[in-house]
């Protein structure tokens, strides 16, 4: 493990592993570096001709927290642990956010001169205005849970309410060994809920004014098992960007499958073809 310290004296933890282009790899809502399908994504990255950062978001895992959360600055403070790890790393990488590290990812490419591309799969952004989640008072009842140390209660209302999972399922996943990993980062959600913004996710189309800021090459992912919802998020997103590509991986849902997913991400980072190789007709490029 290796660390660096944020702007804010937030002490950044992140593994750094393989030789070549950098690529930082950002994780969605509660994901921390050690989640098995970080490392996973991370170690075959490396294997395809990549370096890679995989780290702790403010909060979670071995990283810290200097200062208490704020909605003001939170998507800077996110920003500046990212500027942190690049300058650490040689000035200059890819970011590839999954979920909503992909939109931290694109905030990020606005204001760092460091970042070269960005790879997003599946950013949850809601452009359909007939779908029910998250629900209108999502983020204000997510404050008061957080604000109450109430971790669990976080966890429950974030997969109910914005996630949509049924409520025996969510009761079901409160005895298992997995609960008290997704608790210990709880209380960060709101970090991605900011990240993503709420105007976003309530039935709005994408603004092209607020994402023409974004001039870096842009690598937008989905999955062709996914939920409609996020894979229409996903086309939207890349019709507004002026600079991007949409790539549909057939078979796979919003739990990506990192063999599916790193070549595609590898040959993009590195200009080339990964080496794990990849057949034409596996990928749909919209």
């Amino acid at each position: 493990m290796q660390t660096v310290t944020s702007k804010d004296g937030t002490r950044i933890a992140y593994d750094r592993t393989g030789d070549g282009p950098l690529v930082i790899l950002i994780g969605g809502a509660m994901s921390y570096r050690k989640f098995s399908k970080m490392r996973e994504i991370a170690e075959k990255l490396a294997a395809a001709g990549c370096a890679v950062v995989n780290y702790d978001r403010r909060g979670r895992g071995d990283s810290t927290e200097a200062t208490p959360f704020s909605h003001e600055t939170a998507v800077e403070r996110e920003i500046d642990d990212l500027a942190a790890i690049i300058a650490a790393e040689g000035g200059k990488a890819t970011l590839w956010g999954w979920s909503s590290g992909g939109a931290l990812a694109l905030r990020a490419a606005v204001v760092l001169d460091g970042v070269e591309k960005v790879s997003a799969y599946e950013i949850p952004f809601m452009v359909d205005p007939g779908h029910n989640r998250p629900t209108p008072d999502y983020g204000e009842r997510l404050d008061e849970l957080v604000a109450a140390g109430d971790r669990s209660g976080a966890v429950s209302h974030f997969m109910r309410n914005a996630i949509g999972m049924p409520a025996p399922f969510v009761l079901a996943m409160r005895l298992t060994p997995m609960w008290k990993g997704l608790k210990s980062t709880a209380h960060t959600l709101p970090y991605d809920w900011e990240a993503l913004g709420k105007h976003t996710m309530y039935g709005e189309p994408l603004s092209f004014e607020e994402w023409a800021p974004v001039e870096v090459p842009v690598q937008v992912v989905y999955g062709g098992k996914s939920a409609t919802v996020l894979q229409e998020g996903s086309k939207a997103l890349a019709r507004v960007l002026s600079d991007a590509t949409a790539t549909e991986l057939p078979g796979v849902s919003h739990n990506v499958k990192a063999d599916a997913l790193v070549p595609v991400v590898a040959e993009f980072v590195t200009g080339a073809r990964a080496r794990a190789g990849r057949a034409a007709d596996t990928l749909a490029t919209v």
